[in-house]
């Protein structure tokens, strides 16, 4: 079930869209340590492409990752700037192409990469940097480094997961139990929880805010909390539908519920690390006392982040977004859903323990990924036959997407929504229906994870 491809995306892409994608192609292989190949076009070509530019910045300039800083420069003669640089990646990006293991971040890239399409990550950079390579580059690279080295995503995040946690709680070290009954803590609670779509079929996160308490928890466990909800939101995003959809219900919001650190947190988040991910945001139901607030956290964001926010006030404004049938009860609407935790069950992450299966499935996804990023090469060259191999890419990028859901059971520990039934074997992503238990027999209503299709694409979705 797919829906119309939206502008900027893999499928629908300008020719200098297409020249950009490739340009960041060659310029990420490159600092992933891949030999790149040399592209070969009509002489007579009046037009150079980004790729080209890249090309010949390297022959000219044998000074290692010169091209990175002076790319900008050389491209259709603009300078570079650093007036949107807020979190300082371009300092970061310098450090990390001169300190860390380029294997180390193209395998970051390609764990971040899951079910994705690889060209659909890439283009997410391109279009929050207006499609400004060098500066795609630079976002794409510290975010590499920000998911390996500080935040730890794959690797003990999603890796751990809440069954960890479980274990964690009871550790003699006090740090350590703090840590995991922090984080447990919000997801019993149901600080924010994962269900359902809204209009444009965009999978929805509800945020109680009057749930939170300044100093209840650790920022470690509440960073921790938030990635991990963010990471477990993208599994449910697809081709189609490739944002989701915050609703902060402010329903009983006092200002003991406000905590500036986390929010500056999340903002980041998505406006450094996960860019090109938010559709929309709703605010419900918030009191006058937010209004001061809200001047204060508007003047953080990034303004194509801001004009995302809206304010709904009552039932009828939520349903210019969401369907009543998809709003929870809780809200007002017909759904009937109501969050309920479901503790992990005994032996639930066994997979994760058989080494054999892990490691040949780890191998043949990087065969698959090895193979992508030689006809990748190969697309960029070769302008003759550019169709065949976006095709090409195209089946190796599904073989991508299917091999990662065989993967996944023995790299990510299982979560509440795993438990439940909205992900489902296989990458099957269930929104609506029964809850599952887990010896219950597979639903009938499940869909594939392309997701239900959009019933119109907001502009806020169109960059």
């Amino acid at each position: 079930m797919g829906g119309p491809v939206l502008p900027g995306r893999p499928g629908n892409l300008t020719a200098d869209q297409e020249a950009r994608l490739q340009e960041l192609w060659t310029a990420t292989l490159r600092v992933f340590g891949v030999q790149v190949r040399e592209r070969s076009e009509d002489v007579g070509n009046s037009q150079q492409t980004g790729a080209d530019a890249v090309t010949q910045d390297k022959k000219a300039k044998k000074k290692k990752h010169s091209m990175f800083r002076r790319q900008k420069e050389e491209d259709d003669g603009e300078v570079s700037t650093d007036q949107d640089d807020k979190y300082g990646q371009g300092k970061e990006f310098q450090q990390v192409i001169a300190t860390q293991d380029p294997e180390k971040l193209r395998n970051a890239f390609w764990s971040m990469v899951k079910h994705d399409n690889p060209d659909g990550l890439l283009l997410r950079f391109l279009r929050a940097r207006k499609w400004d390579v060098h500066n795609a580059l630079v976002m794409l690279i510290a975010t590499m480094n920000w998911r390996m080295k500080e935040q730890h995503v794959d690797d003990e995040i999603m890796k751990n997961g809440e069954g960890q946690a479980v274990a964690d709680s009871s550790s003699s070290k006090a740090a350590v139990k703090k840590e995991a009954e922090d984080f447990l803590a919000q997801l019993r609670l149901g600080k924010s929880f994962l269900h359902g779509t809204d209009r444009e079929g965009r999978p929805m996160c509800f945020v109680r805010v009057r749930l939170h308490k300044q100093g209840e928890q650790s920022n470690t466990s509440l960073e921790r909390y938030t990635v991990y909800t963010i990471e477990t939101a993208r599994l449910l995003l697809a081709s189609n539908v490739d944002t989701a959809a915050i609703i902060f219900d402010m329903t009983g919001f006092s200002m003991a519920n406000m905590d500036y650190t986390p929010v500056k947190f999340m903002i980041k988040c998505f406006e450094a690390n996960y860019p090109e991910s938010l559709g929309v945001v709703l605010v419900h139901k918030s009191p006058w006392i937010f209004q001061g607030v809200w001047n204060i956290i508007k003047g953080w964001l990034d303004p194509v982040v801001a004009s995302k926010v809206h304010f709904t006030k009552n039932l009828e404004e939520l349903e210019k977004f969401v369907e009543k049938s998809h709003i929870i009860k809780e809200l007002g609407g017909d759904d009937p859903y109501e969050y309920r935790y479901v503790e992990c069950n005994p032996g639930e992450n066994d997979q994760m323990s058989d080494e054999t299966t892990r490691q040949r499935l780890v191998e043949e996804r990087a065969g698959t990924v090895r193979e992508y990023e030689e006809v990748t090469q190969e697309w960029i060259a070769d302008s003759q036959n550019r169709a065949a191999l976006q095709q090409k890419r195209n089946n190796l990028a599904e073989r991508l997407r299917s091999g990662y859901w065989q993967l996944d059971p023995y790299v990510r520990a299982r979560s509440l929504y795993d438990r439940t039934g909205l992900i489902g074997e296989g990458g099957l992503i269930q929104f609506y229906g029964e809850p599952q238990t887990p010896n219950a027999p597979k639903p009938l209503a499940a869909v594939p994870h392309n997701g239900p299709p959009p019933l119109q694409h907001r502009a806020d979705d169109v960059d």
